[in-house]
């Protein structure tokens, strides 16, 4: 009996019999998308589609810093109150309409009206880290924003994937009340057809006005090599993995890691494997009796083979890495590659120092996410011969991220999704936990050293500042970071120019195929 999902993706195909052949890229998605409205009803999967659908006055590169895109340049004041953008004069909708300032400001006006439900809003208004105070328009090709006060994150706020990249639409994108219809942008494709379930087929935008040089990023070059793209739903593993081998699907971006030998011994397909800025890691209560003591938390960090655990769970993709900055960050320097190295001798010393009598800790996991649990199980052997009485509470996902957000645990085996500014590495787990209780690391001097480093732009006193972070986080020991996540694609071997990237996800310009 044929599964759903196999079943699906033969009526797909079925709908369209000569999409394979060179005309159309096929792309997997696990799941559907929610929306085309930018930064609204969205999910990683709509985020994927909607960049390439949509662009804004700046974009990620490719080592996760900030690059102009709709906008020729960035000016900065002095002051880092005020933002100047200069239009690219060559970019058309595609529709045909020429970009000017005033479709930035519409767009804007849509983005910051409450009933909109943009996601990003709490992030520019003064309920996050940044305050826009007014954007205005000093000519056609010409958007000054001005800001409350200095923010490094105000530019990769813009930027952020899951505000939609604050991408830039013309008015035919609502309808006549108003209502989101359907997207009209300067990506470099413009929709073709979404059939809910099904696929979503996007086509080139003859309009597209493309960058010069190189890929970068979400920026730089994106010229269209394929007249069209199709992303196909297919929610089961195995049925994509099937899809792959037999042709009828091109790309598979996100494949599993149990699976990438097959891939890799099949002659007629391809594997590219990328870091990415996701981290897996171990959260501790410092609040909790036992492990307040900085010496216990050391102790088990001292335990661990960071080399064969972390080469154990992710079956050899990653590397270890013990800082809160991801590898493909520009900001993972030297203070940040340091690897811990096992040492029992001294996680016994300092564990007899502490009075430490085998007292059970437990440690929280699940088995919905493979390498959480599989973590877990190798730390708590390898605690073990430290003299540390780990014992694992199994338990479900939901009830997990529930003890998670309340604090309520002693030690949880966890991961971090994607943090794409360094300094958002770190906020994501310091805080007062008195306010927000799922904070790890409560520290007041990290917690200044934080604050500097959000408001500065001057890329060297940042550097620094996340270095003295670095130092202090490593002292502290309030969360141990294992390594940072990987990413491995498949592709059929006459797929060309596909590359995967820190941020994650599928990029269809620059991809052709072989003649």
């Amino acid at each position: 009996m044929k599964t759903i999902a196999t079943s699906i993706l033969a009526a797909c195909l079925l709908a369209t019999p000569a999409l394979a052949g060179g005309d159309t890229l096929l792309i997997r998605l696990n799941a559907d998308i929610r929306s085309l409205d930018p930064g609204t009803n969205r999910d990683g999967n709509t985020d994927i589609v909607q960049t390439h659908l949509f662009e804004g006055l700046v974009a990620f590169k490719e080592d996760a810093t900030i690059g102009p895109l709709l906008a020729k340049s960035v000016e900065v004041s002095p002051d880092g109150l005020t933002y100047t953008f200069p239009l690219r004069e060559d970019v058309k909708f595609s529709n045909g309409a020429p970009l000017t300032s005033d479709d930035v400001l519409f767009a804007w006006k849509r983005y910051t009206d409450p009933a909109t439900g943009w996601r990003c809003l709490t992030e520019v208004d003064g309920r996050g880290a940044v305050k826009v105070t007014g954007v205005t328009a000093p000519d056609a090709h010409t958007v000054v924003f001005t800001l409350e006060k200095p923010s490094a994150l105000f530019l990769g706020t813009l930027a952020r994937p899951d505000c939609g990249g604050t991408g830039i639409y013309h008015r035919s994108s609502l309808g006549p009340d108003g209502q989101w219809q359907e997207p009209v942008a300067t990506g470099p494709f413009k929709l073709g057809e979404w059939k809910r379930g099904q696929y979503i087929d996007l086509l080139r935008n003859d309009s597209y006005a493309a960058l010069p040089g190189k890929p970068d990023g979400l920026t730089g070059n994106k010229t269209v090599e394929v007249p069209k793209v199709r992303f196909l739903i297919i929610p089961d593993e195995a049925t994509a993995k099937a899809a792959l081998q037999t042709g009828d699907i091109d790309l598979n971006y996100d494949v599993e890691s149990a699976d990438v030998a097959d891939y890799q011994a099949n002659p007629d397909l391809v594997t590219d494997t990328a870091p990415t800025m996701n981290i897996s890691d171990f959260l501790f209560q410092t609040k909790d009796p036992l492990l307040s003591d900085v010496r216990i938390r050391k102790a088990f960090l001292l335990s661990l083979d960071m080399v064969e655990l972390v080469g154990q769970v992710t079956n050899g993709q990653s590397e270890p890495n013990n800082s809160p900055i991801p590898p493909p960050s520009a900001y993972y320097k030297a203070a940040q590659g340091v690897v811990v190295q096992r040492n029992l001798d001294e996680a016994k010393r300092l564990l007899a120092e502490a009075g430490y009598n085998g007292q059970p800790i437990k440690m929280i996991t699940n088995k919905r996410f493979a390498p959480m649990f599989d973590q877990a199980i190798l730390a708590q052997a390898m605690a073990q011969e430290a003299g540390l009485n780990i014992e694992l509470d199994v338990i479900d996902w939901a009830t997990q991220q529930d003890r998670y957000l309340a604090g309520t645990y002693q030690i949880m085996s966890h991961g971090f999704s994607a943090r794409l500014d360094p300094s958002l590495s770190f906020e994501m787990f310091s805080g007062d936990k008195t306010k927000q209780p799922r904070k790890v690391w409560d520290n007041p001097e990290a917690a200044k050293l934080l604050a500097a480093s959000m408001a500065t732009t001057d890329t060297a006193k940042r550097q620094e500042l996340l270095d003295q972070l670095e130092a202090l986080y490593r002292q502290d020991v309030a969360m141990i970071t294992l390594y940072s996540g990987v990413r491995t694609g498949a592709a059929r071997a006459n797929v060309v120019g596909y590359k995967g990237w820190a941020l994650g996800s599928p990029r269809a310009w620059g991809v052709s195929f072989k003649p």
